[in-house]
């Protein structure tokens, strides 16, 4: 059944009349689908259309499950690459807009990692900690709800899922339909090896080398960096992107001192430094750390404990530290106005020298863009405290995921169709097949690590050379010119094989009602007519149509079908296939080669692609 809160939600924001004719329903599975060219329905979803996206806003339910089982699927971008890739968050009170935000994020983030991939994102709307059998049927209805956006979204964990349920779904549709999945399917398990909290450290040890360059600009001009062992960083939100951080801080700088954190019960400070190994067990055992550490540690000494704890989580952000990571899912960390509702004023805020989020902060609201810009214009511009935005640093979770595609799953590791969905089946094929998938899990980690390093390295030179040679910008700006500067160079390479997706086709041996069904039940106006594997012709519906009116509904396929088809090569660019468009008066064609169909492109594709570009270059005229 569809949750309690989405049917509230579209029955508020939709009309009635949307609601009818938009559904579509396949053995109990519904869908409501919103394209970019829809703008005033996704405006009463509270989602903005912009240059960039959305591609593809839907919103999913399960009407034949007892359980309710529903949420919304964002395919923010395909400039970069397809599949999109980005988490499944759950949480009860998920609504379009969130989910809009996260998929630009991811957007913003792979381009800024310069991974061949869209940026997207799914939200469950189901509440937490619900009983483990409860999550799991859930987590596999909405995998089987999905299932139909596998060419153009493959998701990871976030918020409320992990690597578990990403196998889960690998079980029901496919051993590459998700990523960040355990060691046992050859996946890199990005919470577990701490792979966003790694680029957060890294990020921090390449502005310690270049930080000096920013003193060209008033703000910076007094800057002094300090010696590792005068390092001092504080740490909002604990959990896996915090915890992992404060690791792998002393891994690779020994002696620098994390003196603060929070998480959902408090903050700890200690100026002296916080036992960060100490805190890590515990967080791995009670996902709390604080309050434990209060517990076990301060209680006992009371007042004359060198560590002070506090039930205000916020508190922290009032606290002095070279370095302050928010890692906590929280937007506004920080706030100009009260009606930010952020963690902390900059009234109030600690002196600091630099801000790595390991948060997702970014959103494309205009009213959340213009609260970060009146923050950094304060924060940035007159206390001089250098900002390195999200999807710059902690890229490191999507990166090590992203290599469960880059480096491909072999087709003798693939699990066999027969054996989807039977959990029990698939087990059994990965003990079977446990030494490679083993070997292919090492292989992708290594992979991650050196392409994590590189990226953020650079993302931070790069960074650093636009704020000092243009001393007007403010660092969230900077940063989304280096994530766009990538898209549109993508987008001038794109070709009708990376924007092409699946076409039906049938057998020209196929009647005309068969040719019908298989347009509705693939929501596609043009099917392909194959014989010996081979391209025949085309069916439109207009052809459907047509045979109908004139009361010729009985014959074969091959009586209506369009024999002398307009086709495109499979390295066609945008601009070759908007001439053809243009020149044959047709919105779509397959994409052929060798007289083998490899799939279709269509006006509405092309409209998602070209327009960045175009409304870039008419913007910089």
């Amino acid at each position: 059944m569809i949750p309690i809160e989405m049917e509230a939600f579209l029955k508020a924001h939709l009309p009635e009349a949307t609601l009818l004719t938009r559904l579509k329903k396949e053995d109990g599975k519904c869908y409501l689908e919103f394209s970019s060219l829809d703008v005033h329905l996704l405006q009463r979803l509270n989602v903005t259309v912009d240059e960039i996206g959305p591609q593809l806003v839907a919103c999913v339910w399960d009407e034949k499950s007892e359980l309710e089982i529903g949420g919304y699927l964002i395919v923010d971008n395909l400039s970069m690459g397809q599949p999109s890739m980005g988490g499944i968050r759950c949480l009860p009170d998920i609504k379009p807009s969130d989910i809009y935000n996260l998929a630009r994020g991811m957007t913003l983030k792979n381009a800024a990692a310069n991974l061949p991939y869209g940026g997207g994102k799914s939200g469950i709307i189901a509440k937490r900690n619900l009983p483990d059998n409860i999550h799991e049927e859930i987590v596999r209805g909405f995998a089987q709800l999905i299932r139909r956006y596998k060419e153009i979204y493959v998701p990871g964990p976030d918020v409320g899922t992990n690597d578990a349920d990403m196998k889960l779904i690998a079980i029901e549709n496919g051993l590459d339909s998700a990523v960040s999945k355990p060691a046992d399917m050859g996946g890199n398990r990005i919470d577990e090896l701490g792979a966003a909290a790694g680029g957060v450290i890294i990020a921090l040890q390449t502005l310690l080398e270049i930080f000096p360059r920013m003193r060209v600009l008033p703000q910076f001009e007094n800057l002094e960096i300090p010696a590792h062992q005068d390092l001092t960083v504080i740490i909002q939100g604990f959990g896996a992107v915090g915890a992992h951080a404060t690791r792998i801080l002393k891994e690779r700088i020994p002696e620098a001192l994390v003196i603060g954190i929070s998480d959902l019960e408090g903050y700890l400070h200690n100026p002296s430094g916080l036992p960060t190994e100490e805190l890590f067990r515990f967080w791995e055992n009670k996902k709390i750390a604080t309050k434990t550490y209060f517990e076990k540690s301060i209680v006992s000494e009371g007042f004359k404990h060198p560590t002070k704890f506090s039930t205000n989580a916020n508190d922290l952000l009032r606290e002095n530290a070279f370095c302050f990571v928010p890692a906590a899912p929280i937007f506004n960390y920080l706030g100009v106005r009260p009606s930010d509702n952020a963690s902390m004023l900059v009234d109030h805020m600690g002196n600091w020298n630099v801000i790595i989020e390991g948060a997702n902060t970014y959103s494309p609201d205009p009213n959340r863009k213009a609260a970060r810009t009146r923050m950094e214009q304060i924060v940035y511009r007159e206390k001089g405290v250098m900002i390195a935005n999200d999807y710059l640093v902690n890229s490191g979770g999507v990166i090590f995921a992203a290599q469960e595609h880059i480096i491909k799953s072999p087709e003798e590791l693939q699990f066999p169709e027969e054996i989807l969905g039977n959990k029990e089946a698939v087990e059994k094929w990965l003990t079977d097949n446990s030494a490679k998938f083993k070997k292919l899990s090492k292989k992708r980690l290594e992979a991650g690590e050196v392409y994590r390093e590189g990226v953020i390295r650079h993302n931070m030179i790069e960074l650093i050379d636009i704020l000092t040679t243009h001393p007007d910008i403010l660092p969230s700006q900077a940063a989304e010119r280096i994530s766009l500067q990538r898209l549109k160079a993508k987008e001038s390479e794109l070709t009708a094989k990376d924007i092409m997706i699946s076409i039906p086709m049938i057998d020209s041996s196929s009647s005309i009602q068969d040719a019908a069904k298989s347009m509705i039940d693939n929501n596609s106006g043009i099917i392909a007519v194959i014989s010996d594997e081979k391209l025949v012709g085309v069916v439109t519906d207009w052809d459907v149509t047509k045979a109908s009116a004139e009361g010729f509904c009985d014959g074969i396929v091959t009586k209506i079908m369009t024999k002398q088809v307009i086709t495109a090569s499979p390295d066609f660019n945008i601009l070759d296939i908007v001439r053809e468009f243009e020149q044959y008066q047709i919105s779509a064609m397959p994409v052929v080669q060798d007289g083998k169909v490899l799939g279709k492109i269509s006006s509405d594709l092309i409209t998602q692609h070209y327009v960045l570009n175009f409304l870039q270059d008419t913007g910089n005229r």
